[in-house]
C-alpha cells in the first residue's frame, strides 16, 4: 500500500470527507498529501453530497477518454453550479456537450491550433525580454505581477482584441468569476461576490461587443461576431458566455503554470541550474511543471451509463470528480512522483484534461510559459524567495496570488 510522504494528522478518519474538501484551509496550501492519502486508502470515494471522486491515474484516464461521459447531467444542469447567468461559466464551451460542444468548438480551434500559436511566439519572447528588461534593473521582481500574470493576459487581449489597458480592471473580476464553477462549495457572501464579478464581465463585453460590431477586426472577438450574425451557429447568450469565458480561460490557469512552475525552481534551485546549462530542456520542463503542480486540481465529468472503477460502481447520471492532480502523481504511473525532475521522460501528465472537453488552449499555454522560463533562465543565475508565506490568489484555481523573489543576473 503507498503510504504518503508527509501524511496529515488522524483527525481524517472521523471525517466523510476524509480531508480532501475545497473547505480545508490546509489543502488549499498543499494538497498532494492529502490526494496522496485518498489515493491509496479510498481511490474510488463517495461523499457525503452523493459526488464520486477519482484519484489513480489509470482511472481518471478512463473516466476522461474511455468511460460515456458528458459535464451536464441528464436533465442539462451542471453539477453544483447555479441556473444559467449570461455570460457565466455554465455556457462556455468547456462546460457543454456535443453537438452544442462540437459546434462551438470547432468555430474557435482555429486560434489556437499549433501553427497559429506559433506565430505568437516572437511576439510573447519579445513580451518576456520587455518584462525582464524592467525588474532586471531592480534585482527583485514578484513573479506573478510582474510575469506570470502580464505575459497570458497581454496575449489572450491581443488575440481576442480586448484592450490591453483593461487589463487591471477585470483581472480580479476573472478571478473570482472561477469559483461559479464550484458554486455548490461557496458561501452567501462568496456567491454573491462571484456572480457580481461575472455581471461586470458581461457589462464590460456588452459594450466591447456594440464596439466591435461597428469595426470588425481580425481577432478572436470579431471572429464569434461574424458567426454570430450566421444565426444559426451562435446565440446572443453564447457569444457572450464565450467571450467571458475565452478571456478568463486564456490567462488565469497560465498565471497559475508560470508561477506554480517558477515556484517550483526556486525551492528545487538544482533543477534551476539544469535549465541554464541545458535550455533544450525548457519544453520537458514545462511538462514536468504541469505534472508536478498544475493549476487545475479536478475537473467534473458525468456518467452516462453505470460504470465499475474496481469493486465500485458508479450509477448512471452521477459527477465525478477526476483529481487530475492526484493522478499526476500517482507512483504507479509515475516513478518517485514528488519529486521535481525536468529530465524525467514521457510526462504524460493529464494536466489539461482529456477527451473531447481536452483544453482548448493547452498549445498557446505551453508555449507561453517556455517563453517565460527560457527567458528567465537566460538572464537570471540564482532566484531567491523573499517571504516565508505563500500567498493564494483570489482564483478557484491553484494561482498563486504573489511570489517576490531576488534575482542574481547573469555576467
Amino acid at each position: 500500500m503507498e503510504v504518503p510522504s508527509s501524511a496529515p494528522d488522524e483527525t481524517w478518519r472521523d471525517d466523510p470527507w476524509l480531508g480532501v474538501h475545497a473547505a480545508n484551509p490546509e489543502f488549499r496550501h498543499d494538497p498532494y498529501p492529502f490526494l496522496a492519502r485518498l489515493r491509496s486508502y479510498a481511490p474510488v470515494h463517495e461523499t457525503p453530497d452523493g459526488v464520486f471522486r477519482l484519484t489513480r491515474y489509470d482511472d481518471v484516464i478512463r473516466m476522461l477518454k474511455e468511460v460515456p461521459s458528458g459535464v451536464r447531467r441528464r436533465d442539462g444542469t451542471v453539477w453544483g453550479s447555479l441556473p444559467e447567468i449570461t455570460g457565466g461559466p455554465g455556457q462556455f464551451v468547456l462546460r457543454l456537450d456535443p453537438p452544442d460542444h462540437t459546434r462551438i468548438r470547432k468555430l474557435m480551434n482555429q486560434a489556437f491550433r499549433p501553427r497559429a500559436v506559433e506565430r505568437l511566439r516572437q511576439r510573447v519572447r519579445a513580451l518576456v525580454a520587455e518584462l525582464l528588461d524592467v525588474v532586471a534593473e531592480r534585482g527583485e521582481m514578484d513573479l506573478i505581477a510582474d510575469l506570470a500574470l502580464p505575459v497570458p493576459s497581454t496575449v489572450i487581449c491581443e488575440m481576442m482584441g480586448v484592450p490591453v489597458a483593461d487589463r487591471v480592471q477585470f483581472t480580479r473580476w476573472t478571478a473570482l468569476a472561477t469559483h461559479l464553477l464550484a458554486a455548490a462549495f461557496l458561501s452567501a457572501e462568496q456567491l454573491e461576490e462571484s456572480i457580481r464579478a461575472v455581471q461586470q464581465l458581461v457589462a464590460y463585453f456588452t459594450e466591447l461587443i456594440a464596439e466591435r460590431r461597428r469595426r470588425l477586426g481580425d481577432d478572436i472577438l470579431s471572429d464569434l461576431i461574424r458567426a454570430e450574425a450566421e444565426g444559426d451557429r451562435l446565440s446572443e447568450p453564447e457569444l457572450m458566455a464565450q467571450s467571458v469565458g475565452l478571456l478568463i480561460a486564456g490567462f488565469e490557469t497560465t498565471i497559475g503554470l508560470i508561477g506554480n512552475g517558477m515556484r517550483a525552481f526556486v525551492e528545487h534551485p538544482e533543477q534551476w541550474r539544469l535549465l541554464r546549462s541545458r535550455p533544450d530542456l525548457v519544453a520537458n520542463a514545462v511538462e514536468e511543471c504541469l505534472r508536478f503542480d498544475g493549476p487545475i486540481v479536478v475537473t467534473m465529468r458525468v456518467t452516462r451509463e453505470p460504470t465499475r472503477f474496481g469493486d465500485v460502481v458508479i450509477p448512471e447520471d452521477r459527477p465525478v470528480m477526476c483529481f487530475l492532480a492526484a493522478a499526476n502523481r500517482d507512483p504507479e504511473h509515475f516513478p518517485d512522483p514528488d519529486r521535481f525532475d525536468i529530465t524525467r521522460p514521457d510526462i504524460d501528465h493529464l494536466a489539461f484534461g482529456g477527451g473531447v472537453h481536452f483544453c482548448l488552449g493547452a498549445h498557446l499555454a505551453r508555449m507561453e510559459a517556455q517563453e517565460a522560463f527560457a527567458g528567465m533562465a537566460a538572464r537570471f543565475t540564482e532566484i531567491e524567495p523573499l517571504c516565508d508565506e505563500i500567498v493564494w490568489g483570489q482564483s478557484l484555481f491553484r494561482v498563486l496570488g504573489k511570489y517576490p523573489v531576488r534575482l542574481r543576473q547573469a555576467v
